[in-house]
């Protein structure tokens, strides 16, 4: 799993794999704002989703290139979320980005182990977020 930090000042702006859609999964709507604000600039196509079973609904039902998602939520939890998205059948190696307070040891490795690929503790900078997601598309495009 990436872990992505606030050192790294690499811009990215343009590196988008081709329009990607990103799916993001927060029930803040101002941490979505932000998020949007950040993906439109750097040309990707995002998708909304304000906790965790949308969030799976809306992974489940429409192509969806990565999902950056946070972990305390109502109704589904984005680690709920997604260890139920990994048992869905060609949905289950979608890239995944925990974007969240949360950054004990522990919390991290239940992240792993419920599949996410990058964690991203809040608040964010775009410019790491960006340089992130165009490092995960870039090498799950080489892998497809």
């Amino acid at each position: 799993m990436i872990a992505m930090n606030h050192d790294d000042r690499e811009h990215t702006r343009g590196m988008n794999c081709m329009s990607a859609k990103i799916l993001v999964v927060d029930d803040s709507a101002t941490i979505r704002h932000q998020l949007r604000a950040c993906l439109d600039s750097a040309g990707y196509v995002v998708l909304e989703a304000e906790n965790g079973a949308l969030g799976l609904e809306r992974a489940t039902h429409e192509a969806v290139d990565l999902i950056i998602v946070d972990i305390n939520m109502p109704v589904m939890n984005g680690l709920e979320m997604l260890e139920a998205l990994r048992t869905v059948p060609r949905k289950g190696s979608i890239p995944a980005f925990i974007l969240s307070t949360e950054s004990s040891k522990s919390m991290v490795e239940r992240g792993k182990k419920c599949g996410a690929t990058a964690w991203i503790v809040k608040p964010f900078k775009p410019e790491i977020l960006t340089k992130g997601i165009a490092h995960v598309l870039a090498k799950a495009r080489g892998a497809a």
